[in-house]
């Protein structure tokens, strides 16, 4: 089980293919707060109804100072085609290998119709302009979690 994140620890740098190939890098996003989202698969029903809603928040998200970034262990093929079928304007990232998603604590037991295995967990960690963790919720659920976030944020009072 990865080592969970601790608001005011350091968040783990990392560079990721998106869904056309191109690196981003999360210190390059230095100065701005960063919601690093992540998601078991790209085109299930929950990992589709989730991304939507950052899709229909990404404007007032953006007005209050937040950019998206949402990871997954889908290659990047997998990750263009989502993006495109469900027309979404922020980056999806390449996590094949799983090592952001272990660095960040969204890797580790899971347990589904009885069988424990290793695997994603549904996770948000929001990263502050100097790169340090302001937020870092686990284990969230799929629907809902986004207007969670806005309330947790002090977007929505």
């Amino acid at each position: 089980m990865s080592q969970r994140l601790t608001t005011g620890a350091g968040a783990p740098d990392f560079t990721l293919r998106d869904a056309s190939g191109r690196d981003v890098t999360l210190s390059s996003l230095r100065g701005t707060n960063v919601v690093v989202y992540f998601y078991p698969a790209a085109a299930t029903p929950g990992c589709t109804t989730e991304a939507c809603d950052f899709r229909d928040n990404l404007a007032s998200l953006g007005a209050a100072g937040y950019k998206v970034l949402g990871i997954s262990p889908d290659p990047v093929g997998k990750l263009a085609a989502f993006s495109e079928k469900e027309s979404l304007t922020f980056p999806l990232l390449s996590d094949e290998d799983h090592a952001v998603a272990e660095a960040y604590g969204a890797w580790g037991e899971k347990k589904n119709y009885g069988k424990t295995y290793e695997g994603l967990i549904r996770s948000t960690v929001v990263v502050d302009p100097e790169g340090r963790i302001a937020m870092a919720q686990y284990n969230v659920r799929a629907t809902g979690h986004v207007a969670k976030l806005r309330r947790d944020l002090g977007i929505d009072r």
